[in-house]
């Protein structure tokens, strides 16, 4: 297969990568099944290609189905998914930042931006919307979904893993809504970038300034409770 990334976007993220700062560890989950994961084998490559740009980062793959155990213990349900982790003296630090599906187009920024945001530790999100983090007493998910094409969806993407970042209460999702359509439909996806809020309780359509998303989420955590 044609090398995905040309030189010069090679050499324009290794500058980026000299941002990094601690390890990175990418845990890949494929399938083999080219009907059930269409874009598997293209996620792997880009992956791999990105990874190999910097000695801070180190990709492991694994088969969804044959790695089930291990792909359950990181809440990979769908293929291609991909988790990224901290490592720190041989322990992995999950800070719940998920993708699923390809990092392609616009969403490549993502995938760059998220490697340098686990890198560095540093969520970089304003003291009161840290505050209000700190203050969560349960969980909140966050699912943004996404198309290649959508200019837009990185912001939303990172302000979400910024979030997960931040607290170990917050996990989020990139997910790209044309492979995984069904999900897209549970959630009523008419638009890009759609960021649902534990499975529906809330939901944000457009890549929302950082206050509206913390709203939005107080707003389903109400919700919740109430019900």
């Amino acid at each position: 297969m044609a090398a995905m990334l040309d030189e010069k976007i090679k050499q324009q993220v290794r500058g980026i990568f000299q941002g990094l700062k601690y390890p990175v560890e990418v845990l890949f989950f494929g399938s083999e099944d080219k009907e059930r994961c269409m874009y598997c084998g293209e996620t792997r490559q880009l992956l791999e290609e990105v990874t190999a740009l910097s000695d801070l980062l180190t990709l492991k793959v694994y088969d969804i189905d044959q790695d089930a155990a291990t792909a359950a213990r990181y809440k990979i349900d769908g293929a291609p998914g991909f988790v990224l982790l901290g490592s720190e003296d041989g322990r992995q630090l999950d800070y719940g930042i998920r993708f699923k599906g390809i990092p392609a187009g616009h969403e490549f920024t993502s995938l760059i931006n998220d490697l340098l945001l686990v890198s560095q530790r540093e969520s970089n999100l304003s003291a009161e919307t840290r505050e209000f983090l700190r203050s969560l007493k349960s969980p909140v998910h966050l699912q943004v979904f996404v198309t290649p094409t959508c200019p837009y969806c990185p912001r939303a993407v990172v302000l979400a893993h910024q979030m997960a970042l931040e607290s170990a209460l917050v996990e989020a999702e990139m997910v790209e809504a044309m492979e995984f359509p069904e999900l897209a439909d549970r959630f009523e996806v008419s638009g890009v970038p759609q960021t649902t809020i534990n499975m529906g309780a809330g939901t944000v359509v457009g890549a929302a300034p950082e206050q509206q998303l913390v709203e939005e989420i107080r707003l389903a955590l109400e919700k919740s409770t109430v019900q």
